[in-house]
């Protein structure tokens, strides 16, 4: 599920780590002309040519809990009015991906954690913007639109 480098792995586990490790988020959705790109730090970061702005956001990343789908939480301080335009005209934000990546300070380049969550439910107040991210459970669909019981088609009972 997670592909934590050995580097990146030492870092989160070292009682106190030689380097501290970034959290990048790049958000896509089809209405966005390009991925909204942020970094949990005071200042913009360059990624593989990519740049991240800074912005201060709290994240929890998702554990390997066995039978049960992985889920992320993000809240993000609700100081831009071109984050409430955003949700409204995508409709909650419906369709998005978050892409969770973790670099090092030292080298950014080098990714420590990629990992790629659909933006499952948003909720926003004056605040604080917060979003659940995780997987759509598409094994737990049905594979058809309609399907045929004894409520739904009685006649063929």
């Amino acid at each position: 599920m997670r592909n934590i480098s050995l580097n990146g792995r030492r870092n989160i586990l070292a009682t106190s780590p030689e380097e501290s490790l970034l959290i990048m988020l790049e958000i896509s959705h089809p209405d966005l002309t390009s991925p909204v790109r942020i970094v949990n730090d005071t200042q913009d970061l360059v990624s593989q040519g990519l740049t991240f702005s800074s912005c201060p956001f709290a994240i929890t990343l998702p554990d390997d809990a066995e039978g049960q789908l992985p889920q992320a939480t993000l809240q993000v301080d609700n100081v831009d009015q071109a984050l409430m335009g955003w949700l409204e005209v995508s409709r909650g934000g419906q369709g998005a991906k978050c892409r969770i990546l973790m670099v090092s300070e030292a080298t950014p380049n080098i990714r420590e954690l990629d990992m790629l969550l659909d933006l499952t439910s948003i909720s926003a107040n004056n605040l604080t913007v917060s979003a659940q991210l995780g997987f759509v459970n598409t094994l737990g669909r049905s594979a058809v639109a309609k399907t045929f019981n004894p409520q739904s088609a009685p006649g063929l009972w």
